[in-house]
């Protein structure tokens, strides 16, 4: 699991843009050597709504990234517990537990993208017989 804090990360000019003026700012989440090697699987957006969690599951060969775009929810991923806020990006790397959360008193939205090696690996969910 990799977090990446909202508050920690700076606006930086697009790379197409004039850099003395710019139209359109940045935050780099992530760079192709920080991500896992696959394809794009999918691109959801989310929605946790009050009180509710997702089950516990594993994914055998896709990486999930995780970007809060309203709310706050605990992210439980292999036994660790992190809490996470708007703007807040979350990696989660192949056969990593995790779970979600919402700990607040509305929905929560989030968007996920799959990242997979694409060599067949499925979706495990734990504690179901």
């Amino acid at each position: 699991m990799r977090v990446i804090r909202e508050a920690d990360q700076s606006y930086v000019p697009a790379s197409h843009e004039d850099p003395s003026n710019p139209g359109v700012w940045k935050r780099v989440l992530a760079e192709r050597d920080e991500l896992l090697d696959g394809r794009v699987q999918m691109i959801n957006w989310a929605r946790l709504p009050q009180g509710a969690s997702f089950r516990a599951h594993y994914h055998e060969d896709m990486e999930e990234v995780f970007v809060m775009l309203r709310g706050q929810a605990t992210m439980e991923v292999d036994g660790e517990s992190v809490e996470l806020a708007e703007g807040d990006t979350i990696f989660v790397a192949p056969r990593e537990v995790h779970a979600m959360r919402n700990t607040i008193d509305d929905d929560v939205h989030y968007v996920v993208i799959g990242i997979s090696l694409g060599q067949g690996g499925k979706t495990i969910v734990v504690g179901d017989d």
